[in-house]
């Protein structure tokens, strides 16, 4: 799947992703390939992200998700 990490400024991250892991408002959840779509909101923490089994991850102050056709959309503060 594509992963988009974007804050006003600048993308911070797109690229493929075997799965992803968010902060979100109601907790942390991960996200995985063919995933139902969804739209959540973010709190402050990480976005960890897998590629061909390396973690890596991405500090936010908080956000949005959309998850739709395999493609995971963060917009960020």
């Amino acid at each position: 799947m594509v992963l988009k990490v974007i804050s006003a400024d600048s993308i911070l991250f797109q690229g493929e992703a075997d799965s992803v892991e968010l902060p979100g408002t109601e907790g942390a959840f991960t996200v995985l390939k063919n995933h139902a779509s969804l739209i959540s909101t973010l709190v402050a923490g990480k976005i960890v992200y897998t590629q061909s089994g390396n973690k890596k991850d991405i500090s936010i102050d908080g956000g949005v998700v959309d998850v739709d056709s395999n493609v995971v959309s963060v917009c960020v503060f």
